[in-house]
């Protein structure tokens, strides 16, 4: 599998470059918001990066919410007695996490605040780097969250603030949102790649809450039908000159339902309304066959779903057979890694980060 469609200079790159398995190992990154004591369960020792998720603003500075909260990232931290090369970042934001984002990031003031305070949690806590997660700049995300034009340029500028305040030996990477409208619209890419380690793609939910037609929310490829898709997002970036070595290819560790869907197609492009999401690790109890769940694989979008007839369920989501297909898509395009939403999702053995793990050693 290769990218939809590659510039001409990155083509010309690949050809004289070593392989990108000489150069270093695949991230594997996993955002975590769990319980504080949940971590301690998970296999920590296959993943590259624990991403605490969520800090919050507060004023202008980065805050952790309560007692909870701290416990959960120290006990992130305390992991690295078990993998001394892992890497741990908190994340800024979430989906209803960034209300006064726009605002406070555009004030030059605040902003040298925000990034005096992020070096301040990052020393305290002994964390290794920050990843931001607007949602979003300059388009619209949750309801009722302001947002702006100005946006694109003060996200720059956070960025390189950040940067300056935390140095290069923190890391320092984002959460982009994996639908063209955000790729064409919310960030100036030439601008932040200097100052980024990596750009974590989204690339799930591309089908939302919101929407009331059904499909994949998780795609690996577009199809006629449906225009966002994981490639469709690097084969954007990658056109615009953002190297493949900086991009983060998503998966989900989760299921999203849509309800009163008719069984045209099995469920898949038809009128519906968004239900739940379900944790993979409830995947078996969720959706058995003796409950009416019967299973489908789009060949086109390398994505499972499933139909429910006497429920008139739709369900989309990633499993063992599309994340294999996007391990091997991130191996062949020379990607970053591969990152997740989110590992409290997971089971705690023979769950789909173990799947990531042999993948990346080739097994």
């Amino acid at each position: 599998m290769k990218i939809g469609v590659v510039t001409l200079g990155f083509f010309f790159l690949s050809l004289v470059r070593p392989s990108f398995a000489q150069q270093k190992q695949l991230t594997v990154f996993g955002y975590f918001a769990g319980r504080p004591t949940m971590i301690d369960s998970f296999p920590v020792e296959k993943l590259t990066h624990l991403c605490y998720s969520f800090t919050h603003l507060k004023g202008s500075r980065i805050s952790l919410n309560n007692a909870r909260d701290s416990a959960t990232l120290r006990n992130c931290v305390a992991q690295k007695k078990r993998n001394p090369a892992l890497k741990v970042i908190v994340s800024l934001g979430g989906w209803t996490g960034c209300y006064t984002c726009s605002e406070i990031f555009s004030k030059d003031s605040s902003v040298r605040i925000f990034a005096s305070s992020v070096k301040k949690l990052l020393n305290d806590f002994h964390a290794d780097g920050i990843d931001l997660d607007w949602e979003y700049p300059v388009i619209e995300g949750p309801p009722g969250h302001p947002f702006s034009a100005a946006d694109k340029n003060n996200f720059t500028q956070l960025i390189k603030v950040l940067r300056d305040s935390i140095g290069y030996q923190k890391e320092l990477s984002f959460a982009a949102g994996g639908f063209r409208s955000y790729l064409a619209s919310s960030i100036d890419w030439t601008a932040i790649l200097p100052y980024v380690d990596r750009i974590n793609l989204m690339t799930y939910d591309l089908v939302g809450g919101y929407d009331t037609v059904t499909g994949h929310h998780t795609a690996l490829y577009s199809t006629k039908t449906q225009k966002e898709s994981c490639d469709a997002a690097v084969s954007y970036l990658v056109n615009r000159g953002v190297p493949v070595g900086k991009l983060v290819l998503g998966a989900a560790f989760y299921a999203r339902i849509w309800q009163n869907v008719p069984a045209a197609q099995n469920g898949l492009y038809q009128k519906g309304k968004f239900l739940r999401g379900v944790s993979f690790r409830n995947f078996d109890s969720s959706f058995s066959k003796d409950s009416g769940f019967v299973y489908h694989w789009d060949k086109k979008a390398h994505a499972p779903y499933l139909y429910n007839a006497q429920k008139q369920w739709f369900v989309t989501f990633d499993d063992s057979r599309s994340i294999t297909d996007k391990m091997k898509y991130v191996k062949e395009n020379g990607l970053d890694g591969i990152m997740f939403w989110q590992l409290a999702d997971d089971r705690f053995s023979d769950g789909l980060l173990d799947l990531i793990d042999r993948l990346k050693r080739g097994r």
